[in-house]
């Protein structure tokens, strides 16, 4: 499906058009269309790949999709909302919905004790469609509800008034278009060394290369739904890696890492004789089957038969193996006879290569068989269901390529084993699978959050979960038989909803581990250990009981904390305990999508180094639409995010707060106006005593959002503690000197600049990175800043390497106020 129907509002009376298209060989001419699942007739709507309707009715509005069949087989299109509005009602009400932001600790709570402020938001949902909108099948904007006006409030904080500005109406203009993207590394399964300079497809197309460290960017084109990339080594190293990315559709960059699996040595084969190849045979296990290759099977791609030496080379990916689910290629679905994307349980991938022994040109075969070891098979069910596919590059969906029946055998002196037994013909080079389509399906209600508070309104969005299947070994939890799937979803203003495999008559047939990653950082899990806490870990007993919740360190302490497993225990609809998540039914998915934060719910969260963010215009990162252009708005450009970090080293025996305080320099509309503030806790350097160092975020000079005049931000650098400036870098004071106006630094207790426009580097102590992704650029300076390098990375601090300015504090005698504390107390008098 290359073109999918989008989502409309109209008014009622008004016309809608929905558009699909399918490619395929051959290509797909009959179109099927369905509202709310039912089939609407032909003949009445007289519709192909367009379907419009007419003086539109309330009843009509649901979810329409498509599907486009062929000889070949069938595919459906996503589902697109149709909302119908009676005359005269709003599809953007003006008043906006609440959205709190976290005031700075010396502001004073409310009567309820709460330090957060309501600056309102305005919901970036679809607008009617006026009478003489277009057809709606090409990429056009649309319109949406967005902020019509702001307005200044000023709230008095310890002696001084913080400016914020509050969205005071919401009204429909042009939907905002951010730039989606996937970033990410392509390394080794094994060694972890970059694929360099490996080719980039997007279907058929061609669309770059990896870097020398194995980076890559790759930026989803419009409409779709399903990113199928496939990495090539051009050494042929490495096995293709044809990757299913999870994206962000509303905007921003989603990291990927991806591993590509090794292939296997080659041996020399006799193609005049019968020869056979174990599949799994790696460490000490017993092979999960093999595959015979009968004399006279090479073939030249002419059809000529060869007899020559072969060289094969037959990489087996052995989910008994629990590392290999990262390799893995695809997300392990396939499209059955009613073009329904269904998921697959797989027990081993291969991929075969032969080619002859002297030329080296490319061998196919006529008919081979593989045979599959049913002892290997645990669940009884799966031995009439196992089939064998193959992946079809472009699409990323596996085809059938026939079934494995029930067949006696032995090998050799060993006992009679049973097979199962299949035909292939290796006409291209493909991956091929031993797979059962799995219908006991749910799906798992899973939200990250900024911190351990574990607030409604500080959810995370632009986070990939991933969650990998297990067969555990009865009895044994901790230690899975074997992965059968993966799949990684991208949370959302509501969390996401993972499909997972489930039972309802053993809540310990299928479990799974579920791991949170932003922008490469790895968020954490909530403990299970020393004792289980439902109000953290977001699910009411007794259904946590039936889930197992274990987090990785639940036995081992030295563990990372950064994942959890669970029984997928299929929820009982009689069991009123189990009707309120986590887990879902497969036929509830919007059920799961729209589920209230108050429900049942498993939890990642950021482990935050004490860390504090105010923006005078609200802006969350994770939700790129909530931009809004503004002079006094902390990023400026909501298609590209550049984030300014200055390295401040402290002596002293503590950890020290330090705050930059960020206002306008010398734009005329700014010029003395607070844009925000960020607080940031010192980190100890293990190496060095009493020494720690802090990465300080300030606003980067540079255009506003007119991108009319430049701003060189005044910032304003202060330990929160008893603090004295020691040094200042000589690059840095020499490169301020020499770019007027200078700041004024005539207190000690502070370090003050008009930023620098140039991005600096390390020999500055001014880390800048820009990005699409304004946490990963955040990420990558912070990761920098803490190494001292512009091009480095670390999680220690190196507290006197890469430097911009150095404080020394010292504990304060009793009664005696800071500098900072004076500055709140009475800033006038500071």
């Amino acid at each position: 499906m290359v073109l999918h129907p989008k989502a409309k509002v109209r008014v009622a009376g008004q016309e809608v058009t929905f558009c699909c298209k399918a490619s395929g060989t051959p290509v797909p001419k009959k179109y099927y269309w369905y509202h709310n699942g039912t089939m609407l007739e032909r003949k009445v709507h007289r519709y192909g790949s367009r379907l419009t309707l007419r003086g539109l009715a309330p009843e009509q509005a649901g979810t329409y999709h498509c599907k486009a069949s062929t000889t070949a087989g069938a595919i459906k299109s996503a589902p697109a909302q149709l909302t119908v509005l009676a005359q005269g009602q709003q599809s953007c009400k003006p008043e906006p919905e609440p959205s709190l932001v976290e005031l700075p600790s010396e502001c004073p709570q409310d009567a309820a004790g709460s330090r957060y402020y309501n600056v309102g938001r305005c919901p970036p949902a679809p607008c009617a469609g006026g009478p003489g909108d277009r057809s709606g099948c090409g990429t056009e904007a649309g319109r949406c509800c967005g902020v019509r006006r702001m307005e200044m409030r000023e709230i008095p904080c310890a002696g001084s008034l913080l400016p914020v500005k509050v969205v005071a109406e919401c009204g429909c203009g042009p939907c905002a278009q951010p730039r989606v993207l996937v970033q990410g590394r392509v390394t080794a399964a094994d060694t972890g060394e970059p694929l360099r300079f490996g080719q980039i497809f997007l279907g058929g197309r061609k669309v770059g290369f990896t870097g020398y460290k194995g980076s890559f960017t790759i930026e989803v084109p419009p409409d779709t739904q399903r990113l199928v990339a496939r990495f090539v080594d051009r050494q042929q190293r490495f096995v293709d890696a044809i990757k299913v990315l999870p994206f962000n559709r509303r905007g921003g960059a989603v990291y990927q890492e991806v591993k590509m699996l090794r292939k296997k040595e080659p041996v020399e084969l006799d193609g005049n004789q019968s020869n056979a190849i174990l599949l799994g045979e790696a460490s000490g296990r017993e092979p999960v089957g093999e595959l015979v290759l009968p004399a006279g099977a090479f073939l030249r791609p002419s059809g000529e038969v060869f007899k020559g030496t072969v060289k094969a080379s037959v990489t087996f990916l052995d989910p008994r193996d629990m590392a290999t689910a990262g390799a893995a290629s695809s997300d392990l679905s396939f499209a059955d006879a009613e073009g329904e994307i269904i998921p697959l349980r797989t027990y081993g991938m291969f991929a075969v290569d032969f080619w002859e022994g002297e030329s080296g040109a490319a061998l196919q075969t006529g008919p081979v068989e593989v045979r599959m070891d049913a002892g290997q098979v645990w669940m009884p069910e799966h031995l009439q269901k196992m089939k064998l596919w193959s992946l079809n590059p472009e699409t990323g969906l596996w085809e059938e390529e026939g079934v494995l029946r029930p067949a006696g055998g032995s090998r050799g002196k060993r006992e009679e084993r049973t097979f199962l037994v299949g035909n292939l013909e290796i006409r291209e080079r493909r991956l091929f699978n031993l797979d059962v389509p799995e219908d006991r399906r749910c799906f798992v209600k899973v939200r990250a959050y900024s911190n351990e508070k574990f607030n409604p309104y500080e959810q995370l969005e632009g986070v990939v979960i991933s969650l990998i299947n297990l067969e555990p070994q009865p009895g044994y939890p901790a230690n899975p038989r074997a992965w059968g799937r993966f799949d990684s979803v991208v949370t959302g203003p509501n969390g996401a909803c993972l499909p997972a495999f489930c039972d309802s008559q053993r809540p310990d047939a299928y479990s799974a581990y579920v791991t949170a990653t932003l922008g490469g950082e790895e968020l954490e899990a909530v403990a299970s250990s020393p004792k289980l806490n439902p109000n953290a870990i977001g699910v009411s007993q007794p259904y946590l009981g039936k889930l197992g919740y274990r987090r990785l360190d639940h036995d081992d302490p030295n563990l990372k904390k950064t994942a959890f497993q669970i029984n997928v225990a299929k929820p009982d609809p009689n069991n009123v305990d189990e009707t309120n998540g986590p887990i879902y039914p497969y036929r509830s998915l919007e059920e799961c999508e729209e589920a209230p934060v108050s429900a049942n719910h498993l939890r990642f969260y950021r482990v935050e180094v004490d860390k504090y963010e105010y923006n005078v215009v609200p802006f969350k990162e994770s939700d790129l639409t909530s931009w809004t252009g503004d002079y006094l708005s902390w990023w400026p450009n909501p298609q590209e995010f550049r984030a300014c970090f200055i390295k401040v080293q402290i002596e002293g025996p503590q950890e020290y707060m330090v705050r930059s305080r960020n206002v306008g320099g010398s734009h005329p509309r700014t010029r003395g106006q607070l844009y925000g503030l960020r607080d940031t806790r010192s980190v100890r350097d293990m190496l060095l005593e009493n020494t720690s160092g802090a990465c300080v975020e300030f606003k980067c000079s540079g255009m506003l959002f007119d991108q009319s005049l430049v701003d060189r931000t005044l910032v304003s650098i202060i330990p929160q503690g008893s603090c004295q400036r020691t040094a200042i870098n000589s690059l840095l004071r020499e490169y301020l000197n020499r770019h007027p106006p200078v700041a004024e630094n005539n207190h000690t207790a502070a370090f003050t600049m008009l930023a620098p426009v140039d991005p600096l580097g390390h020999n500055y102590g001014i880390y800048t990175v820009t990005d699409q992704n304004p946490r990963l650029a955040k990420e990558i300076a912070i990761g920098r800043c803490f190494d001292g390098t512009s091009d480095g990375f670390s999680r220690e601090m190196k507290a006197d390497t890469g430097t911009a300015v150095t404080f020394t504090c010292q504990e304060r005698p009793p009664g005696r106020e800071s500098f900072f504390q004076r500055l709140l107390t009475a800033p006038a008098e500071a």
